[in-house]
């Protein structure tokens, strides 16, 4: 073990130290979300970032082991719906039973196969621009062809393992 600048450095990070210490920094949650053959299919992420104005990007990671990335990275354009606060159930939804994930949900399908909920905070239309391998996840640029901003209510906010709202 080394120490650097007061912290213990090791090479075997135990798995569930590091996921407390991720934990302590709170992110919004983004639906992705497009229909493939017919069906709609999607995901709850926790990892959206804004990266560029020029080209418009933005980013999620997506788990390497996840199932419905391979289908969802088959469509021409994605759905990035920006999760309300009110939204936790619905992001429960999208991260279950991948048959029953839109039930009861409305949602606006773009001409491109782009999938958002009508309730979103912002919704964005957007396709791959790049996919870059990082350990265990991918992380996903997307090129954004079209944005709209719903209202100005506060976002689902994940933190700890769990929803939280933001404090005014």
């Amino acid at each position: 073990m080394t120490v650097v600048a007061g912290l213990r450095t090791n090479q075997d990070l135990d798995p569930h130290a590091l996921r407390q210490a991720f934990g302590v920094f709170p992110s919004g949650v983004v639906a992705v979300a497009a229909e493939v053959d017919g069906t709609l299919v999607g995901l709850a992420a926790s990892s959206f970032t804004s990266v560029s104005l020029d080209p418009p990007l933005v980013s999620v990671s997506v788990a390497n082991t996840s199932k419905t990335w391979p289908d969802l990275r088959r469509a021409d354009h994605l759905g990035l719906s920006v999760l309300a606060e009110g939204h936790g159930a619905a992001c429960r939804q999208l991260a279950g039973d991948p048959a029953r994930r839109f039930d009861g949900l409305e949602v606006t399908r773009s001409p491109q196969g782009a999938v958002t909920l009508d309730d979103g905070l912002a919704r964005f239309d957007c396709s791959i621009y790049r996919e870059v391998e990082a350990g265990d996840h991918t992380i996903v640029l997307l090129r954004l062809h079209a944005v709209e901003q719903a209202d100005d209510s506060p976002p689902l906010v994940f933190h700890r393992s769990a929803f939280t709202r933001l404090s005014s």
